[in-house]
């Protein structure tokens, strides 16, 4: 999978309405999932009794919180789908030495993802640290096992899900297709990209 630069793109502006009307059109009927725009802070929420669907939410309706947003929850397993937060517990800034190495060693693979995806849409990709506490944190260093990860996740192949927005991303930002098409391609990668029938059963992404 060829990743195009950043800033070779055809649609300059990016509308949370956009990456809305993706993430609902792939995944809406096929995980039972939406993204939702937030508050203060990002939280994802499975399906309970007062609402039918999961929910990814981002904060403060930045395009950049919702790629995260949305990598970390392509990383999720079908059993931590089901749990607030995925089961995971936030520690806040100010963290120790071995809570930060902790905090690094979990964030890789997502904002590995996130890379992937902010290059797919021409968005400027930031790491996060994360971390105004007393600890020196090596940003080059962590920023380059990100870039790493990066190029792992482009050589083997994406995540289901992440290839499917991925596909769709790249459709509308390079290609300029419609939503719809954008949204049909992507569909199409979630298909293509499944166990054919016959030959096991399929895992959850």
């Amino acid at each position: 999978m060829q990743i195009a630069p950043a800033s070779d793109t055809r649609r300059a502006e990016h509308r949370l309405e956009d990456i809305i009307a993706l993430f609902d059109g792939l995944f809406v009927d096929t995980f039972n999932t939406r993204l939702v725009r937030g508050g203060d802070e990002p939280l994802y929420l499975p399906a309970d009794a007062d609402c039918a669907w999961h929910r990814v939410i981002f904060a403060r309706g930045f395009y950049t919180s919702a790629l995260h947003e949305i990598s970390h929850w392509c990383i999720a397993g079908e059993r931590r789908r089901l749990l607030e937060d995925y089961g995971y517990w936030y520690i806040p800034d100010g963290r120790d030495a071995q809570q930060q190495h902790d905090f690094e060693k979990v964030e890789i693979a997502p904002q590995a993802l996130e890379l992937v995806l902010s290059r797919a849409c021409g968005i400027r990709f930031h790491v996060s640290v994360d971390n105004l506490g007393d600890v020196e944190v090596d940003r080059e260093a962590f920023e380059a096992r990100v870039s790493a990860r990066a190029d792992r996740y482009v050589s083997e192949g994406l995540p289901l899900r992440a290839a499917a927005l991925e596909r769709a991303l790249r459709e509308l930002y390079h290609r300029g297709v419609a939503l719809r098409d954008a949204v049909k391609a992507g569909r199409e990668r979630l298909v293509t990209e499944r166990p054919k029938a016959g030959r096991g059963t399929p895992q959850p992404a």
